[in-house]
């Protein structure tokens, strides 16, 4: 694991211990596009960064919808229950201008783009108490065990490019997450009445735990606060397995490529806490050069209280910031704002970043 800069006279804020968190909670904050239609994947696998058309319904992977200039305008988790249907989860702020973008280049594919939340509910699952549930209605050989992380070590575990695992599970698709700091994690996607019947049978997951869990996940998730203003090597989205660099060509495909093989990559997404709150989008500053930004929140989280249900002052959150602000403190929304603590990255970053 790569470690950060952390200035030593700045101790971290008090974290809770997620170990007892558990239960299950409505996303309202991730929706689904729904694209249905023979000519679906090989549209979607044309549009984004991901291959599409080699995707099956036994796993997920991150996606990236960039513009021409190679930055992201959003980010997906794609999953493909049927040949013929993708379903792309997004943020929600950013659902709206990616069905428009999109649906202007369908032309004579056929394949329909719609709002899938009409039809479709997100839940977040996570605990130990919903792995033994999930695991005992598994069927055989469906890989449905907690994945493992460096908080839970084990020897197979998988790489953080490898693909997520998908399976039917209780009338709609569950997709297997990285676990963070020891706690499984899932996404349940699927109609309103069985989500219904799914979380009866769950304890409520208080929102600002599984909030903060996906801030600590180190995944990145676009909003509109932050879209057009990363290319993916910035987020770290191609160490997640986000960008297939061996498919055809996808808007901004050029650019990140270049970034990829041509230059050395100068920012990267890292985790900080504050004791103050963090916006997405909100400008980060080094002392070191004050003039100008030296990074942005990409998604942030207040911390929560050790039951996960009440919120402190304190925030956490995903960052990215120029490799050389890492040698000086940093900022949030001015010089003088808010000192950010650096924390460790659930996965290694490459040799071009520094290491303390």
């Amino acid at each position: 694991m790569t470690s950060l800069l952390t200035p030593s006279s700045l101790p971290h804020p008090q974290l809770p211990s997620p170990a007892a968190w558990c239960g299950a909670l409505p996303l309202q904050d991730i929706a689904v596009l729904q694209a249905t239609g023979p000519d679906t994947a090989s549209f979607l696998h044309g549009q984004l960064s991901q291959d599409i058309q080699h995707l099956d319904a036994t796993q997920a992977r991150l996606a990236a919808y960039c513009s021409a200039k190679g930055r992201m305008l959003a980010s997906a988790i794609a999953l493909r229950p049927d040949a013929d249907t993708v379903w792309l989860l997004c943020d929600a702020s950013v659902l709206p201008p990616l069905l428009k973008r999109l649906s202007m280049f369908v032309l004579r594919a056929k394949t329909r783009l719609v709002d899938g939340q009409s039809a479709l509910r997100v839940l977040g699952l996570a605990g130990d108490a919903v792995h033994a549930l999930l695991a005992d209605e598994a069927p055989a050989g469906s890989g449905s065990a907690a994945p493992a992380t460096a908080d839970a070590p084990s020897a197979d575990m998988p790489p953080p490019d490898a693909p997520w695992p998908v399976r039917a599970c209780h009338g709609g698709q569950l997709v297997s997450l990285p676990a963070v700091l020891g706690v499984p994690r899932w996404l349940w996607v699927g109609p309103h009445a069985e989500a219904d019947a799914l979380q009866a049978r769950l304890p409520v997951l208080p929102a600002p735990a599984w909030a903060w869990l996906d801030v600590m996940s180190a995944v990145p998730r676009i909003q509109a606060a932050t879209a057009d203003q990363f290319v993916p090597q910035m987020v770290n989205f191609e160490l997640l397995g986000g960008v297939n660099f061996q498919k055809g060509c996808y808007p901004g495909q050029e650019i990140v490529a270049r970034s990829q093989y041509r230059g050395t990559i100068k920012r990267r997404a890292v985790l900080a806490h504050s004791d103050a709150a963090l916006q997405p989008g909100q400008e980060l500053f080094a002392e070191s050069d004050p003039s100008q930004p030296a990074g942005l929140v990409i998604q942030s989280a207040a911390i929560p209280t050790g039951d996960g249900s009440a919120l402190s002052e304190a925030h956490s959150a995903l960052v990215e910031i120029k490799l050389a602000a890492w040698q000086t403190p940093v900022h949030a929304g001015s010089a003088e704002g808010p000192l950010l603590q650096w924390a460790d990255l659930p996965y290694a970053l490459p040799q071009e970043a520094p290491s303390a």
